[in-house]
């Protein structure tokens, strides 16, 4: 009998909960079903994975070593698609990025003209996206680099994990609304006399700049009076929702310059509520190819 890797999935899903009828549940089987498989990867194994005289059932000691056998074995071959993709580019001169969707319209460009001096660009492939699904593709071997932004006070997968980056740029998370008629923000924090919750336009859970923010102001925020307005993935959208007055948000200094300058928009908090964050370039862990590799060296003199 051979190892059918959906058992491991199904084990994983069993350990979690302990319960054989709502881990098959999950696993969109019948408990009879899920149980069968279960037994199959003990038989696959020569041990028990599961104490089945106690409720909920409690993993064996083989079991807890093999709930974290499973999981790297899932995300190894959760790699393979992306591995197998890179040595096939390795002599290929595209260089796959993904970038969080607010550096894709506002940073890189510029930043890859700038590279152009020291280095021949070939093709570029580019995924715009949110800050999850970036790190989500790199963890995958599915780019070779990702740029986002970032902060000492908020940490992320490719930071736990060590992925290696240079520090390529800065920007500024800066708290801002439309201004009232006599200039003052009309939507202000901390703004005096006031009597009511202030609006703040929030990001969604999986902005990496949201995380950010959350991370960095989150505590002080609760002990402000404000009330939550609205939520998006985009920077694009928040700043749109601004200029429109439904309230004040933090947005990127490198998007709203212009807005700035024009005085479409003001500062609507003290300066110790700005939010000073990096932009990195992460690089995937494992062979880029030869491309994207001189491409690294680049970087890094241009930035050193």
């Amino acid at each position: 009998m051979s190892l059918n890797l959906s058992w491991l999935d199904d084990f994983l899903a069993l350990a979690a909960c302990g319960n054989f009828s709502r881990a098959a549940q999950e696993r969109h089987m019948t408990q009879p079903a899920f149980s069968r498989r279960i037994r199959a990867l003990e038989e696959w194994l020569g041990t028990d994975l599961f104490d089945r005289s106690s409720q909920p059932a409690r993993l064996t000691a083989a079991g807890e070593w093999f709930r974290n056998a499973a999981r790297d074995q899932l995300g190894r071959v959760a790699r393979l698609p992306g591995e197998a993709k890179a040595v096939a580019e390795a002599n290929s001169t595209t260089l796959r990025f993904a970038a969080t969707h607010a550096l894709s319209f506002t940073f890189m460009p510029n930043w890859l003209r700038g590279l152009e001096s020291h280095i021949s660009l070939g093709p570029v492939n580019l995924v715009s996206d949110v800050f999850v699904r970036c790190e989500a593709l790199m963890l995958q071997s599915q780019v070779q680099f990702v740029l986002s932004h970032s902060h000492p006070q908020s940490g992320s997968e490719l930071q736990a994990q060590e992925y290696p980056f240079i520090c390529i740029g800065e920007d500024t998370l800066i708290p801002v609304s439309v201004p009232a008629a006599d200039g003052r923000p009309q939507h202000e924090l901390l703004a005096p006399n006031a009597d009511a919750p202030v609006q703040v336009l929030n990001y969604s859970m999986d902005s990496g700049m949201g995380r950010i923010l959350r991370d960095v102001r989150g505590l002080a925020l609760e002990r402000c009076q404000v009330q939550s307005a609205f939520q998006a993935h985009l920077a694009s959208v928040l700043r749109t929702m601004t200029l429109d007055g439904r309230g004040m948000a933090w947005l990127p200094q490198s998007l709203i310059d212009e807005d700035l300058r024009s005085g479409r928009l003001v500062e609507a908090a003290p300066p110790d509520w700005r939010v000073d964050m990096d932009i990195r370039l992460y690089r995937d862990r494992f062979s880029l190819g030869q491309a994207a590799e001189a491409f690294w060296v680049a970087v890094s003199k241009a930035t050193s």
